[in-house]
């Protein structure tokens, strides 16, 4: 009777032989799937050093580093891709629990007799065993699917995590940003406030007309409206800070007055790099290793099952006697299950997962040409908002020497109100788009940052 089980246990020496795509192979196929890429990024010109991590470092900002640190702890959105993490591991678990056996005890007591007896004790208790030969590798396989998922839902969270600071030090750049624009607007209204209050004694005298007063007060209000809408952009930017760390967006956070300065731009390494730096790309490619392992798990459905069951327990009237040798019996079997018609069903599996592998390849091949441009444009950018800068410094310089020569014509009667009106706005647009350009530097170079895949700590 034994030698079926015997049998059948010879046959776990086939189990090594079933072919498991290796996440190396995986790795190659979807390399594969990647245009050539060159020694050096287009816009560096030429390798400038090894990316490096710790960039909010570089800012030198202990606020900033605060509130990284609070939105890393509190972000809701963090913590959900953190679960999804536990909950990939927790089906990975799952998926490998048929590698082993399953083993399980029963025990049971029942009381039976007739109408005319008082009727008698049964007890039983019965221990079962089973276990499927994983001859073809399928339960090996979507273990190994599962895994990577995981290793994948990981470097996704890890993203996520760079993401999340370089949003908090966007989110902290614009919020100072708009508390600057608001500060301009001020200084700009109680200059109007002045050159309306001398208009008005102009026009007490007769050197005025009611024209003038007019210009005056209407640019007047206007700038209030300005200041208003600045005022209300600083709170929106401070609620959307405060949603991102966690907070109630009450818009009542305590920041520094001025930007950081642009520290220098980081080293970008070579293009090569970004397939083993940046945690979406690794994510990407642990999904094709996934993806080529559920393939190999479609197909091994297709093969017979095999499995080995086995049970040992015993019955009796007396509890004393439950495992007494002459009251305990055994059982154990081979089942042998071969796939003969399913409508199909294991074949459509199959051109399931070759798909998804496509589709797998092709999102990883995507990533990665996007990690390329995010790249080369961030380089790109670094430049033309440097130079921008420059030009708009000068632009404002220029603004502020026009708004002084104005003033000095038209309090010596060489130019009317309307000219000084008129260079006044263009100095409060000048003096904005510098503050502008200074934060779109700073979210250029955290950008960078980011696309090279550089650890914020």
């Amino acid at each position: 009777m034994m030698k079926p089980f015997f049998l059948s246990c010879a046959l776990m020496s086939l189990v090594a032989c079933a072919n498991i795509t290796s996440p190396e192979t995986a790795g190659q196929a979807a390399r594969g799937s990647l245009p050539d890429a060159p020694n050096a990024w287009a816009m560096a010109g030429e390798r400038v050093g090894v990316v490096q991590a710790g960039w909010i470092a570089q800012l030198e900002d202990p606020v900033l580093d605060a509130l990284v640190e609070e939105a890393l702890a509190n972000n809701r959105n963090l913590q959900a891709a953190a679960a999804n993490v536990q909950r990939s591991w927790a089906l990975a678990g799952q998926a490998g629990a048929a590698l082993s056996p399953s083993v399980s005890l029963s025990s049971g007591a029942t009381r039976s007799g007739n109408i005319e007896d008082s009727g008698g004790d049964s007890y039983s208790l019965t221990g079962q065993a089973s276990w499927e030969l994983d001859l073809w590798g399928r339960i090996r396989a979507g273990n190994q699917a599962a895994v990577l998922s995981a290793e994948a839902a990981e470097a996704d969270y890890v993203y996520s995590q760079y993401s999340l600071a370089a949003a908090v030090s966007r989110g902290y750049f614009l919020a100072i940003e708009a508390d600057r624009q608001a500060e301009t607007v001020q200084n700009t209204l109680q200059a109007l406030n002045e050159t309306d209050r001398i208009v008005g004694v102009q026009f007490e005298f007769g050197l005025a007309t009611s024209q003038d007063v007019a210009l005056s007060r209407s640019d007047l209000a206007r700038t209030k409206a300005s200041l208003i809408a600045a005022q209300g952009s600083q709170r929106d930017a401070l609620r959307s800070l405060e949603v991102l760390l966690g907070r109630y967006p009450a818009a009542d956070l305590e920041l520094r007055r001025d930007l950081p300065d642009v520290p220098a731009s980081p080293p970008p390494g070579v293009p090569s790099e970004i397939l083993e730096r940046r945690p979406d790309v690794i994510a990407a490619e642990r999904r094709v290793a996934s993806a080529f392992n559920s393939l190999d798990q479609a197909k091994a459905a297709r093969m017979p099952s095999i499995s080995l069951t086995g049970s040992l327990g015993g019955s009796s009237g007396d509890l004393t006697n439950l495992i007494n040798p002459t009251n305990v019996a055994w059982q154990a079997a081979t089942s042998l299950v071969a796939p003969l018609i399913d409508g199909g069903l294991r074949e459509s599996q199959v051109e399931q997962a070759s798909a998804e592998q496509t589709q797998a390849i092709a999102g990883y091949a995507d990533t990665v040409l996007t990690a390329f441009q995010e790249v080369e444009g961030s380089l790109d950018q670094t430049v033309v908002l440097k130079d921008r800068a420059v030009q708009l410094e000068q632009a404002a310089s220029e603004a502020r020497n026009a708004l002084r020569i104005a003033n000095l014509r038209y309090e010596e009667g060489e130019t009317d109100l309307l000219d000084v009106l008129t260079i006044q706005q263009r100095v409060l647009s000048n003096e904005g788009d510098v503050v502008s350009i200074e934060r779109a530097q700073l979210d250029e170079w955290v950008s960078l940052n980011l696309a090279l895949g550089g650890s914020w700590d």
